[in-house]
């Protein structure tokens, strides 16, 4: 009992330090409480977006090569129907080619138009993460000069027994503007990195799969079945 009241007042004495560090850093741990959010928000995002846009590349290839093996191409539509991804909307551009029976080089050049077209529908606004980031940082450091600015500014207007309450009160301001700068910067660049490498797993996989694709269309021309 004694150790779940000294827990929980341990977590109050921490929330109330970060509500008071927030109080002391001034106006500008608004602006990089926003930015916080929104970079929140946008992970969120990104999370949810990717999940649904992702699809089981090695067993969906496998089930659409066999079928085009057996040079059923209208199957193979039709499978690529039943899972709206950027990977099968991009197979799905080059298989319609095939059923009209356009040459191989209109077949690759669909499968490329299909890849810029999908790649804006998976890169999302990853990008305003890395902008987040930064914008965190120069926040914080405006903060920060600006704690300096209104520490040493009270100092030279206050009694002498005041400054040193003053100068410390500017201070605590700039640094805690630094803290949650930083902390905010951390977080969104982090998240940029790791959304990046799945972004650019999901374009290789659609350029990989479509020259495997091409690879198998011409293999196997004489079995299309219209």
């Amino acid at each position: 009992m004694e150790e779940t009241v000294q827990t929980v007042s341990q977590n109050v004495e921490n929330v109330n330090w970060v509500v008071k560090a927030f109080q002391d850093g001034g106006p500008a741990m608004f602006v990089i409480a926003a930015v916080g959010i929104l970079t929140l928000l946008l992970i969120a995002e990104r999370f949810s977006s990717l999940s649904k846009l992702a699809v089981d590349k090695t067993s969906f290839v496998d089930n659409l090569f066999g079928m085009i093996i057996r040079g059923d191409i209208r199957q193979a539509i039709t499978f690529c129907d039943s899972k709206l991804t950027p990977l099968t909307a991009t197979l799905k551009a080059g298989l319609v080619q095939v059923m009209n029976k356009r040459p191989d080089e209109e077949v690759q050049v669909a499968m490329d138009a299909a890849v810029l077209k999908e790649t804006p529908r998976i890169e999302g606004w990853t990008g305003f993460l890395a902008v987040f980031g930064n914008v965190a940082t120069l926040v914080g450091l405006f903060g920060t000069i600006v704690g300096l600015i209104h520490s040493f500014g009270a100092v030279s207007k206050v009694d002498p027994g005041e400054k040193a309450a003053k100068l410390s009160q500017g201070i605590a301001e700039a640094l805690n503007c630094t803290a949650f700068g930083l902390m905010v910067a951390i977080v969104a660049i982090v998240a940029y990195g790791y959304f990046q490498i799945r972004v650019s797993r999901a374009l290789n996989d659609m350029v990989e799969s479509s020259m495997s694709l091409m690879n198998m269309v011409v293999a196997n021309r004489d079995k299309v079945k219209v």
